[in-house]
């Protein structure tokens, strides 16, 4: 590390901010920071305590006169804590949250000022709806839009002030946000889940969709990110050349956490428990710098309200270390990048996982019920899941360094994948073992219970015992993207299924052999999506071109699956989503990816022009002098003497050039494609044009990172920013 780099860190790292630890064990503070069951029960009349706890459980409508005495409850239990505003949290299409405080105070009419808050202000907030992401739903002169309190999330305090999650819809009623498609997928999966569960046991009367995310991300040194541009402006590296040493000898995957980084952890896990947050586990991943947490899992509405407030948290957080979370994708090029494996499953009000194999036989035939319709659902919108998960950043990492391939495929392991031959082959005994122990020679090691499915790091959608994993979601994105979809087109493809074992029994057949008879279509007709070898693998690729999965790997092209005609069908049908509003939300998409890339690029081609150029051409002007002092004083052996130093002229020359040309040519593509009108032709011409220029921009940079004298180079080196000190 340069010296220059060494002061500022160090100037840095000593204004750490001194964390106090946390007083008890966290089962005393868990929650503190949430109006719960504990604070509802305290701060809530009995009527309307239990009224509320029916609306977070069931779903009832709320009356205003109890939306009144909640919000007494809820301003008196704020104060008591020290909070004097209260804010609408919500969630637009800019793929973070949002909020605006007010006070606890109206005028009095005296002169003076009251402290109030309503069930009208609690239940509904006026945002500008023009000046957030709409698809053009809303003009910049059609400014109105409303966020409405969702009842089923908890309020929370960060800071003074009150945090009301809502969902966000425009003034003609159109969704804005990620809460509001979200809790419609979850009604309806719940809906057509339950009609299913009903074949199996009629007690069962309401389906929940769970949750539990794995969020992955990087830490660097706060001084070094300051110097960084492209860190900076876009969360990732634009340039920098491996490191000698970054992960090839594996040795920081479950390795010692630093201590800097434990000391962050541990405070990142007081304000997290706080909030209500259930974080459980932490490492190191794979990657140097890289780490990894993840939540006990939530029904999937809390758990994504979770997740995203985590988000804001960590990088408030880790500013108090000397730190900065960086949650791109793919911050560093050459090493693993980071994705938030979303683990997925349905559960019963009645403690049945629907997606656990169970004991029983009807248990077990229940199972290979909802695995035959997760399968089917899948494969029916594999192009849409790849696209609810697609962005300009995670392209980045799909397909490279253990992160799942951008093909949609489904993992179940061997057992299962045994059970559905036997089912296509007209056996309808379910065979199922639990789990297996294994017993090691040695004598003091006890037995191990032995899942009965491996797992495949690179499957996209992995069946890991009593759950599905998607583990293509990205590390920056809001989990209701994926969710949405996912939990929709299951909801879809109960409904059909549903309705064929109706019409089996209604021509006949009895229950069990009309469920089993579907089941069996359904495994014939979905098999293309199963697959447990190796992703990663050329072989892959052009078997599942030929299975017919959706292999498409440009992201504006890959949104397109949006507006596909089983999408618009599929969220139509089950009261999720508009066309208008998937035609606005596509229009979002095109418009961020073309921004970021937009933005990456004016960034590389300010540094390449403005820090790597200029530093290049100093160097070599210092060889240049060199060199004329040789050809001086040993003019007949120059060649001999300045040989290595005419070659790196040379060499340096010619690699500014190129960076010099190809920056040239960044601008002019870029200044084509803005000409372009068209959201969608716009974001295809950035991809095929503009982004494909900043990896050969790139290169020639790097080379000169080699070339060009230490103590020169304007910018820190991967070798500084991996490795925390």
């Amino acid at each position: 590390m340069s010296l220059r780099f060494k002061v500022i860190n160090e100037a840095i790292r000593r204004k750490a901010v001194a964390v106090n630890s946390p007083e008890g064990r966290p089962a005393d503070y868990f929650g503190e920071n949430v109006f719960n069951n504990e604070k509802m029960l305290k701060y809530l009349p009995k009527k309307s305590y239990e009224a509320l706890l029916d609306t977070m459980q069931n779903g009832t409508f709320l009356d205003n006169g109890t939306a009144e005495s909640v919000a007494a409850g809820m301003k008196k239990w704020a104060e008591e804590k020290g909070v004097t505003h209260y804010t609408h949290w919500f969630q637009p299409l800019t793929g973070g949250t949002a909020e605006k405080h007010d006070a606890f105070i109206e005028p009095d009419g005296k002169g003076g000022v009251v402290e109030e808050f309503s069930s009208k202000l609690l239940i509904q907030q006026e945002p500008d709806a023009s000046s957030f992401p709409s698809g053009g739903i809303r003009n910049t002169f059609e400014a109105r839009g409303y966020s409405a309190w969702d009842p089923t999330s908890p309020a929370f305090i960060v800071d003074d002030t009150l945090c009301i999650p809502t969902i966000f819809i425009s003034y003609t009623g159109e969704t804005l946000d990620y809460k509001a498609p979200l809790l419609k997928a979850l009604a309806a999966v719940n809906r057509a889940a339950t009609d299913v569960c009903h074949y199996f046991d009629p007690n069962v009367s309401k389906v929940f969709s769970y949750l539990g995310w794995e969020q992955e991300y990087f830490l660097v040194d706060e001084a070094l990110w300051a110097v960084r541009p492209d860190l900076v402006l876009t969360g990732r590296t634009l340039l920098g050349h491996e490191s000698a040493k970054n992960q090839q000898l594996e040795d920081h995957y479950f390795g010692s956490i630093p201590t800097r980084v434990a000391a962050f952890m541990k405070d990142l896990e007081f304000e997290c428990l706080k909030l209500g947050i259930p974080l459980k586990t932490r490492h190191n991943e794979v990657a140097p710098n890289q780490f990894e947490l993840a939540p006990v899992y939530e029904e999937t509405n809390l758990a994504n309200d979770h997740n995203i407030l985590l988000m804001s948290i960590m990088k408030k957080v880790a500013r108090r270390h000397c730190f900065r979370v960086l949650l791109h994708e793919k911050p560093f090029k050459g090493i693993n990048g980071s994705g938030k494996h979303n683990n997925w499953s349905l559960g019963t009000n009645t403690g049945a996982n629907l997606l656990s194999p169970g004991k029983t036989p009807e248990d077990k035939l229940r199972f290979i019920t909802f695995i035959a319709n997760v399968m089917m659902a899948v494969w029916k919108h594999n192009g849409l899941l790849k696209a609810s998960i697609s962005s300009a950043t995670n392209a980045h990492r799909l397909g490279a360094n253990e992160a799942p391939p951008a093909i949609i495929s489904i993992f179940l392991g061997s057992q299962i994948s045994a059970v559905l031959d036997g089912i296509e082959k007209g056996d309808n005994t379910i065979r199922m073992d639990g789990k297996q122990s294994l017993k090691f020679d040695i004598a003091h090691i006890p037995e191990l219970l032995i899942d009965n499915t491996d797992r495949n790091r690179t499957s996209p959608f992995a069946f890991t015992g009593n759950r599905f994993e998607f583990r293509a979601v990205g590390s920056s994105s809001n989990c209701a993207g994926a969710m949405i979809a996912l939990n929709t087109a299951v909801a879809e493809q109960l409904i059909d299924f549903k309705a064929a074992v109706d019409a089996k029994i209604a021509g006949g057949a009895a229950k069990e052999n009309a469920i089993m008879e579907v089941v069996r279509d359904y495994v014939v007709k979905s098999r293309a999506i199963c697959f447990d070898g190796n992703n990663y693998s050329d072989e892959w690729k052009a078997e599942a071109e030929k299975r017919g999965l959706d292999c498409e790997t440009s992201v504006p092209l890959i949104f397109d699956r949006f507006l596909a005609e089983s999408t618009v069908k599929m969220y139509a049908a089950t009261n999720v989503l508009s066309e208008k509003e998937l035609e606005a939300r596509v229009d979002v998409e095109f418009e961020t990816y073309t921004k970021k890339i937009q933005i990456e690029a004016r960034v590389l081609g300010d540094i390449a022009s403005n820090h790597i150029v200029p530093v290049a051409l100093r160097y070599q002007e210092i060889l240049l002098g060199k060199i004329e002092k040789v050809s001086r004083l040993f003019p007949e052996k120059l060649n001999e003497i300045a040989k290595a130093d005419i070659e790196m002229v040379e060499k340096i020359s010619g690699h500014v050039n190129k960076v010099r040309e190809l920056t040239a040519s960044l601008v002019d593509a870029r200044k084509l494609a803005n000409k372009i009108v068209d959201v969608r032709e716009k974001a295809i011409a950035y991809h095929d044009n503009v982004a494909v220029l900043l990896d050969e921009i790139r290169y020639h940079i790097d080379k000169l990172e080699l070339s060009v004298d230490n103590e020169l180079w304007p910018l820190p080196k991967y070798r500084e920013l991996l490795f925390i000190r």
